[in-house]
């Protein structure tokens, strides 16, 4: 791949132009978004994202950034640990997908602590040292430059800070590996067309989880942006996993 060009899926478009298709993908899945994450992963979704928040080391008082925050369902459960008197910023590319997290996290009485902003994972508008933990979900894969986007995470994190990153990965149990496939290339388009109404954002999504670095080469690009101590951890036979790492 030359400088000009990324991955948008299994296509090469020049870069500049991928955080504008990725955009599109996303205003046109944002209303059944929620929806179509628990038929895919049948509800899991969920245990993945509790499990990602319990290993933040996050507690009452803390600050929280959310990259690519979408529905703000980490959001909910990180402002849960920091109570009244810690804060969440949620923060994402997609005006739509913010317009859906706030609307649902308000209709569950969740609003006091919360500040949505629209931003650039790859250049995060805030006070460097300012987090206690940042965190992206199924999110780093969308970006287009993924190391720009770490570099910024890095200087957002307070020194003693936690950065924790939950995305979909490689398998690493080989029977559950073929039938993985089946389901990502056959079903889930038929799902997102059934739906969402829309069977080519979600064959997109299942291609970018393909071109997404795997497990050992994501945990080499967190230490690269600087980040110490990184670790992950396979959920699920390693459909998804969680990297964690520290600022110190």
């Amino acid at each position: 791949m030359n400088d000009t060009t990324t991955d948008f899926g299994f296509t090469k478009v020049p870069s500049d132009q991928k955080t504008r298709l990725v955009g599109e993908v996303f205003t046109s899945v944002s209303s059944r978004y929620d929806l179509m994450n628990d038929l895919m992963s049948f509800g899991v979704h969920r245990l993945w994202k509790r499990y990602a928040v319990h290993l933040s080391g996050v507690r009452q008082g803390h600050q929280v950034l959310d990259v690519a925050s979408g529905t703000g369902d980490l959001a909910r459960l990180f402002q849960r640990r920091v109570g009244e008197s810690g804060q969440i910023v949620i923060a994402d590319i997609n005006l739509d997908m913010i317009r859906e997290g706030r609307d649902k996290l308000i209709d569950q009485g969740i609003v006091r602590g919360m500040e949505y902003i629209q931003a650039n994972a790859e250049k995060l508008p805030f006070r460097d040292n300012s987090f206690d933990c940042v965190s992206i979900a199924f999110g780093l894969r969308n970006v287009t430059n993924k190391a720009a986007a770490l570099r910024s995470m890095y200087k957002k994190t307070r020194y003693g800070g936690s950065l924790i990153i939950l995305e979909f990965s490689s398998v690493v149990l080989p029977y559950l590996g073929a039938l993985y496939e089946k389901y990502s290339f056959k079903l889930i388009p038929i799902l997102g067309k059934v739906v969402a109404r829309d069977e080519g954002s979600y064959r997109y999504l299942v291609e970018s989880i393909r071109t997404h670095p795997d497990q050992e080469a994501l945990k080499l690009m967190i230490e690269a942006a600087g980040f110490n101590r990184v670790e992950y951890h396979n959920l699920s036979g390693g459909i998804v996993a969680v990297h964690r790492a520290w600022k110190l």
